[in-house]
Formats: structure tokens, C-alpha cells, sequence
């Protein structure tokens, strides 16, 4: 058994990235094997994991915008490991900033993600993409080729602002696309619990998605900042900081939720 899930909320600036490589590192290093894809143009992920984006040579965006299908490299070719153990990636560059308007005219646009994934899907026991911070074609994408979805809000003032579109999308998806596709969860990040604003946008979301919403909270740390401009996840930059403490919780709780992958297997 294994598991897709996309990363995904069109509005910029709220722990989505951070969030992804975060979580992916602790599922790794409890030795999960682990893909993430980047389909990003930005490639924070790509950078935040420890890989140059721009030495790159091929990337997610080689597989995508193939017009042949028989010259087009398989994900297995550009998937690359990283400095985590049990965790590997398909990256992203700049590249891919053009491959919507390239997207337009391929048959099955939609599906490219999806195809490709279905022949490595089976190699892994967690697949994630992190996705771009808009509903463009390559969320649509990631959303056609995932199982689930997970939705990071930041507690700020416009916390809840443009998720009802984004849960529109995810809604067309299903009746359209893709009839399995779900809610994974919504992580609250960015908590300030000193100020009363992040307590009521907790209280908020919480009352509002109660069956979707995470218990743990994802707070304001110094050193989740940081820890990108050296290319680490937390748990390598600093394991003991407040926020590493957050994301391996998390992790547990993700795995809990995820009690139905059975037999599962140290790699």
C-alpha cells in the first residue's frame, strides 16, 4: 500500500514549503521511503532540501512538457537522492515557470503527473508534491495524480482567505477528474500564541474543520527560517529547536492517521 499527497494553497507565505520538506525529512528518518516532487518553478523545495536548483541538468519540467511519449524520460531518471536517507527527489528549476503554456497543447494535460507517477508509485510508501502557490495546470496535476490533499493555513488575519476557492478546485477535481481524491488535513502554521489573533484563527479553523484539522500546530520559530539558506531541513539544522519539536510531532500524528499502510517495512 502507498500514498499521494499533494501540498497545496494558492496563496504564497504560508509554511507550505517549509512544511513539506519538514514533514518528508521525520517520515524518512523514521525509514519511510520517501519521493517528493517539486513541481514548483520557484524550487524552494528543490534548494530547501540541499539540491541547486540551478546546476540542474533535468528536472520534473523534462518529463512534463515531452510532446513524445516515447522520448520522454521516465521519473525514475530524474529522481535524485537527497542528504536524507530513504528520502529522494524530483526536482524542480526555473525552467518550469513556461510549462503551463507548453501544458496547454499536450493530449490529456491534465494526466502527465498521473502517468508518470503510476509507474513509480509502487517503489515508495509516501509520494508527496509540493505544490505552486496558485490553481494553475500543474496543480491540476498534482491534485489529478494524489490521493489526498494537505492544506496549510497560516494564523494570520486572512487565514481562511481564498481556501473556499481552493476547496472549489479540489471539489471539481473529484467530480471530474478524479473521484478519489480527499481532504488529507489542514496544518495551522505560523502560530504566535502570544497574541490573541493566532488563538482565535486557531479556534476558527478548528471549530470549522474539525475532522480535517491537525491537533498539532506548526509555531513562529527563527530557526525554521533559517534553515533553508543552508540547504537543511530542521531535523539537520536544529533538532532541538522549537520548531523540529513541532514537525516530528506532527509526523506522529500523521502516521497515526495513516494507520492503514500495514506492514510496513524498514528500509
Amino acid at each position: 500500500m502507498n500514498k499521494i499527497i499533494s501540498i497545496c494553497n494558492q496563496k504564497g507565505g504560508v509554511g507550505k514549503t517549509t512544511t513539506i520538506i519538514n514533514l518528508v525529512t521525520y517520515l524518512a528518518l523514521k525509514k519511510y521511503k520517501i519521493l517528493l516532487i517539486d513541481i514548483d518553478p520557484q524550487s524552494n523545495t528543490t534548494d530547501g532540501i540541499g539540491i541547486n536548483s540551478k546546476k540542474l541538468k533535468k528536472t520534473i519540467y523534462d518529463f512534463l512538457i515531452s510532446p513524445d511519449l516515447n522520448t520522454r524520460p521516465i521519473i525514475k531518471e530524474i529522481t535524485i537522492t537527497t542528504q536524507i536517507k530513504n528520502l529522494f527527489l524530483v526536482p524542480s528549476n526555473i525552467q518550469l515557470s513556461g510549462a503551463e503554456i507548453e501544458l496547454i497543447n499536450l493530449p490529456q494535460r491534465e494526466f502527465c503527473l498521473k502517468q508518470g507517477l503510476d509507474d513509480v508509485k509502487n517503489n515508495y510508501e509516501y509520494i508527496f508534491i509540493d505544490c505552486p502557490p496558485s490553481l494553475n495546470l500543474l496543480t491540476i496535476n498534482a491534485l489529478t495524480a494524489c490521493d489526498s490533499v494537505i492544506i496549510p493555513i497560516q494564523c494570520e488575519y486572512y487565514a481562511l482567505e481564498g481556501l473556499t476557492r481552493l476547496l472549489d478546485t479540489i471539489k471539481e477535481v473529484k467530480n471530474n477528474i478524479n473521484p478519489d481524491l480527499d481532504i488529507e488535513g489542514i496544518i495551522l502554521t505560523m502560530a504566535d500564541f502570544r497574541t490573541n489573533l493566532t488563538k482565535q484563527v486557531i479556534k476558527e479553523v478548528q471549530s470549522f474543520f474539525k475532522r480535517e484539522s491537525y491537533k498539532t500546530i506548526i509555531p513562529r520559530c527563527i530557526r525554521l527560517s533559517e534553515a533553508p539558506g543552508f540547504g537543511k531541513p530542521i531535523a539537520l539544522f536544529s533538532r532541538r529547536s522549537q520548531g523540529a519539536r513541532a514537525y516530528l510531532k506532527l509526523s506522529n500524528e500523521f502516521l497515526r492517521r495513516n494507520r492503514w499502510i500495514k506492514n510496513h517495512k524498514p528500509v
